[in-house]
């Protein structure tokens, strides 16, 4: 059991216990899984409807009889104050509270149960366990890191506790590329996590470099990437400077992860902590059936997805998804020659938000090599100290002499995905049409 589990253990739940549960359900015959998914479903909206002041009223005085009559949830239903979404006898002290922006624009403070998150932990250690990996195995982890104190000290216990070595992926150069090199001559990771784009930036210099990971670091057995779309491109060109699978990650901060890519190139849907629907519009609705703290039923995630009932040829009964309109993010290229993914600008915006509270929805565009827009919904006027914070983290995360520019707008159009994607560059556009 790693450090982790066992401070988890200790603290809140026993996540082999979950895992036990998971194998159950898995081997239960395809009818009597559906049978006790129908009852969990309607047990935690009852549990809400009756618990959950915010979720009384959002349905109304009579509690349907259909599950097709349940309202759906957005974002936008659930941005008000924490304190009235919390059911009872829950609070904050003894919940499990985060927040997210993510490639939508909407940021979103949300709460689980220690144990609707212990779930979460069991299936990935579900998962890694089917390619030879625990817990407490070395990531490489392809992620940022917040720039305050408090906030790296954080981050850095945590990575400490899940045995997890970051490369932080603001920018992008070929002596960080070098650096990142050498790293796993010395280090012995046996799987790499994190976001797509600097994965792939990574792996393009390999290739270039005629390297493989795998031969740098023998004890390698996986790529898992996350966040942001994973073409079949990518995907090639990540095998190929690695050396080892890759599998795409899909989930989101406030429903925990959806499910896993198999063998077959298929994601199969977690269908032992989550229920998964599409409305006529074929955007995916979750909801957690764990999770009795937090209204998160017929929850509108934002995509647009189509949904497989056949039997995939990898032996996963889960549903997978056939189709998916997901979340790509474009590379900004900078004045000096420097590139940044754009999941930098979620830590930005991120920044912004929780200092001043201003921003509802959002988008950043790099309309110039040194000029980016940010276009922002807020119920409130964006005064000069927030622009003047914006340009500070802003210059602190990529570069000084960046030229910023806030538009405050009454609303963002959205694209026919229904999904915002949170860093738009124009410039490579801009450079492809030539």
């Amino acid at each position: 059991m790693s450090l982790f589990e066992l401070i988890y253990k200790w603290r809140y739940y026993n996540i082999d216990t979950i895992v036990k549960e998971i194998e159950m359900l898995r081997s239960l015959p395809k009818e009597d899984f559906l049978q006790w998914q129908e009852k969990k479903k309607w047990e935690i909206a009852q549990y809400l409807y009756d618990n959950n002041t915010f979720y009384r009223d959002y349905v109304g005085d009579v509690f349907p009889e259909k599950w097709e009559e349940l309202p759906i949830i957005t974002k936008s239903d659930l941005q008000i104050d924490l304190d009235r979404l919390i059911s009872k006898p829950y609070n904050i002290k003894n919940l499990y509270i985060n927040n997210t922006s993510g490639s939508s624009g909407h940021p979103l403070t949300f709460t689980k149960s220690y144990y609707t998150q212990a779930r979460v932990w069991a299936y990935k250690k579900y998962f890694l366990a089917q390619h030879g990996l625990t817990l407490s195995s070395k990531e490489a982890r392809f992620y940022g890191m917040p720039k305050s104190f408090k906030g790296k000290i954080i981050q850095k216990t945590k990575d400490f506790i899940l045995n997890r070595n970051r490369f932080v992926v603001f920018e992008f150069s070929d002596e960080i590329f070098e650096e990142w090199i050498k790293r796993f001559k010395r280090i012995a990771f046996e799987y790499i996590y994190g976001y797509t784009s600097a994965i792939v930036l990574f792996s393009r210099y390999l290739i270039k470099k005629r390297l493989i990971l795998k031969e740098i670091c023998p004890t390698l057995k996986l790529v898992i990437v996350t966040s942001e779309t994973c073409s079949v491109e990518d995907k090639a060109i990540i095998k190929k400077a690695t050396g080892v699978k890759v599998r795409n990650e899909y989930g989101s901060a406030e429903a925990g992860i959806f499910g896993f890519e198999c063998d077959r190139g298929h994601i199969h849907l977690l269908e032992e902590n989550l229920y998964f629907e599409t409305n006529d519009r074929n955007e995916l609705l979750v909801t957690d059936l764990s999770n009795k703290s937090f209204p998160m039923i017929r929850y509108n995630i934002g995509d647009i997805a189509s949904l497989e009932n056949q039997k995939c040829t990898c032996g996963n009964r889960n549903r997978y998804i056939s189709k998916l309109e997901g979340r790509t993010n474009d590379v900004a290229l900078l004045p000096s020659g420097k590139q940044s993914p754009g999941l930098t600008f979620y830590y930005v915006s991120r920044a912004l938000l929780e200092s001043s509270g201003v921003l509802k929805e959002f988008i950043i565009r790099q309309t110039a090599l040194d000029t980016f827009e940010f276009d922002v919904v807020s119920d409130k006027k964006i005064s000069q100290k927030d622009i003047e914070e914006l340009e500070y983290s802003v210059a602190e995360y990529l570069e000084p002499g960046l030229k910023i520019i806030v538009n405050q707008v009454d609303k963002i159009n959205r694209p026919s995905s229904g999904k915002i994607k949170h860093f738009y560059s124009e410039i490579n556009r801009k450079l492809d049409s030539k």
